[in-house]
């Protein structure tokens, strides 16, 4: 409680002046302050009708977004409002997106690998879509102890998830049904960059079979190093922490199964990533093909 609300709640036992002189308090500023109570009243109704609105959003994202995304969707629904006001109403309402936690390094290095260069030196940006992807693998924990793998393809223009693939094995297969898929959501992969970790998977000649008939180029980084396929285990982390939100498995595979798949449905179409500036990725390619357009006119 501020000293100005304790004078007034103490006014009529006690005279304004001589409760000003206890609390060191300006008279003026007390009065100032009063004759502010009805803008305060207003905003304060004005908090109230935006931590609806934040609640919706928030409760719309699996209970997952923080302020900035949460301020993303606000204004692009045509709420025009700053980024520390919608913090400060999530601090004061209770609401909170769900914080990283560490991640878990799941690669297993090839014994007898091929030689594959590191083409992205950590840049795991692109001008175009469709010319730079990354992948890894990321164990799905279920109850009694079992697991099942998640493999995925990102672009890195604008980090969507184009290929995916869940087995109960980390055997070369799921990381070549993921990178196939890719293939034909994006109508083919030839010239472009994918870009890994040294799993065992990704060094296979089983992969690299694939790789070259799709005439994909492979990149990896360096043993050892999780800085070199960062982004792609920041998206694993980013994954497990909303979907699982504290809990210590998925439960059977089916719910697994679902829940991820949902997440990466709504991660495309609706999740907004501080890369793409608070754009979901399909409405980042959305508008970069649609600038070429216009620019090509």
């Amino acid at each position: 409680m501020s000293r100005f609300q304790f004078v007034h709640d103490h006014r009529d036992t006690y005279e304004v002046k001589r409760l000003c002189q206890v609390l060191d308090v300006n008279r003026s500023s007390y009065y100032k302050w009063l004759g502010g109570a009805g803008a305060r009243a207003a905003r304060r109704r004005e908090d109230q009708v935006l931590a609806e609105e934040i609640r919706r959003i928030h409760a719309g994202s699996g209970g997952t977004y923080g302020s900035p995304r949460v301020t993303a969707e606000l204004r692009e629904s045509g709420t025009r409002v700053n980024h520390k006001r919608v913090a400060r109403v999530m601090r004061t309402h209770d609401i909170a997106g769900v914080r990283l936690r560490r991640r878990v390094r799941t690669t297993v290095p090839a014994p007898a690998a091929t030689v594959v260069p590191d083409l992205f030196q950590r840049d795991f940006t692109a001008t175009e879509p469709g010319r730079k992807y990354m992948g890894d693998i990321t164990y799905l924990p279920l109850a009694g102890g079992e697991f099942l793998y998640l493999a995925t393809v990102l672009d890195c223009f604008s980090r969507k998830v184009v290929g995916w693939s869940i087995a109960d094995h980390m055997r070369t297969s799921l990381v070549a049904d993921a990178l196939r898929m890719a293939a034909q959501i994006r109508r083919g992969l030839d010239g472009a960059v994918f870009h890994t970790d040294h799993g065992a998977q990704y060094g296979s000649r089983a992969f690299a079979d694939p790789c070259s008939g799709l005439g994909v180029t492979r990149s990896m980084g360096a043993v050892g190093s999780s800085a070199d396929n960062a982004a792609c285990e920041s998206f694993h982390a980013s994954l497990k922490r909303e979907t699982l939100q504290g809990a210590r498995d998925y439960g059977d595979p089916a719910t697994c199964r679902r829940t991820v798949f949902a997440w990466l449905a709504r991660y495309n179409t609706r999740r907004r990533p501080s890369t793409n500036g608070h754009l979901s990725p399909n409405e980042y390619e959305r508008r970069h093909h649609t600038a070429k357009l216009t620019l090509a006119a």
